[in-house]
């Protein structure tokens, strides 16, 4: 199940009917994109950080309530471009979890770092904190935890160990934006946080992503490094890539945030009917909420326990049958993957909640659109 979620769009088929896949993208009225688009084609200002670029910019720095955002192209650049701006040591060893999409392990690997997997807790499926500091070495340079499903980890904790053991903290954020934790959003912790805009997320700019961070002295950096190191005219200070978002991702992006707070809570309706039908089944375990959180619904995770009735591929493939595209997600662990099997920690042997977690979990649709009546025949489907 290593497809990209990308691949995931709605379709009708006449042979088949209409498919209800794991998430459709939320899309602002074509009237609006056209307007918030018109000057773009008057000025031809495509890219290069113009004026569609600068607004977004600075609409997500009040909304995150962070002091800078430097916007890419994708998620994936943008964790690759923060870890590099990090300056770690070649070789160095960063924690991170094995239970993430692909990305966030190769991110690491293509910046000269060596990913050291440390399991999940089963409550939230983000990493497990007291299982961290076992794997610190005198080769350890930063830790790299995942928010998982719009579950927040914990990142007291989490400052805390990196503070004393002077490790550098980066979180791929890529599934909470729209979070709050204590009323901060997930930009707001450790030295940098990523999050995704790619279209299947609750906030999108067609593709997209963004770095988020308090120090003053990455902004140059940052721009100079998804922009070939080019400082001036005449000046290129770094070796740097291209990963400069485009003036019309950012146009969708300006129209997307503004119906934000709408579509999380047609979200939270979907999840909330889920829940009705769902809870208390026994064999089927949901994320319990987090205290102190305001989540986003980005994602509706159940674990199918060994215990019920179904295992969760004969699960998958019932709905599949019925054109619902669930997602196994995620399966494999990075941890598995044929590229890592040389890693001293590679091997799911070593992260046994994660590899539970990875084999019985199933995410259900969930998107803005999602009706009562389908999220009924879903359940009625997993349930009958």
């Amino acid at each position: 199940m290593l497809y990209s979620q990308k691949n995931l769009t709605e379709y009708t088929g006449d042979d088949m009917g209409e498919i209800i896949n794991v998430t459709r993208s939320s899309m602002p009225e074509f009237e609006e994109y056209c307007a918030e688009i018109r000057d773009i084609f008057e000025s031809r200002w495509l890219t290069n950080m113009g004026v569609k670029h600068q607004a977004l910019q600075k609409e997500l720095e009040n909304y995150l309530g962070i002091e800078h955002v430097t916007l890419f192209t994708n998620g994936h650049l943008a964790l690759e471009t923060a870890l590099t701006a990090m300056d770690l040591p070649q070789g160095g060893e960063v924690i991170t979890t094995p239970f993430t999409f692909a990305s966030t392990t190769h991110a690491i690997t293509r910046c000269g770092l060596v990913p050291v997997f440390c399991d999940v807790n089963d409550r939230d499926y983000t990493i497990d904190v007291t299982k961290i500091e076992a794997l610190i070495t005198e080769k350890t340079v930063a830790i790299v935890p995942v928010h998982v499903y719009g579950n927040m980890c914990d990142v007291e904790a989490l400052q805390d160990i990196a503070e004393r053991h002077h490790l550098k903290l980066v979180y791929d954020a890529a599934h909470t934006f729209g979070v709050r934790y204590k009323g901060k959003s997930p930009a707001c912790f450790g030295d940098a946080a990523m999050f995704s805009f790619h279209a299947t997320k609750v906030f999108h700019t067609i593709e997209g992503g963004a770095v988020c961070y308090h120090n003053d002295d990455l902004v140059q950096l940052l721009n100079d490094l998804k922009n070939f190191g080019i400082r001036g005219p005449e000046e290129v200070a770094y070796v740097g890539g291209n990963a400069k978002m485009n003036e019309f991702q950012a146009a969708m992006g300006l129209c997307n945030l503004r119906h934000l707070e709408e579509e999380i809570e047609k979200r939270r309706l979907a999840d909330e009917r889920y829940r009705e039908r769902l809870e208390g089944i026994s064999g089927i375990r949901l994320c319990a909420p987090q205290k102190d959180v305001r989540p986003n619904y980005a994602y509706f995770p159940v674990i199918f326990e060994d215990g019920y009735k179904y295992d969760r591929d004969t699960v998958f493939a019932r709905l599949k049958e019925e054109n619902i595209i669930a997602r196994k997600y995620f399966y494999p662990l990075t941890n598995s993957f044929a590229c890592y099997k040389d890693l001293p920690t590679a091997g799911t042997e070593k992260t046994p909640v994660a590899q539970y977690a990875a084999t019985h979990v199933l995410t259900l649709p969930l998107f803005a659109g999602l009706s009562q009546e389908d999220v009924d025949r879903i359940c009625d489907l997993i349930l009958n």
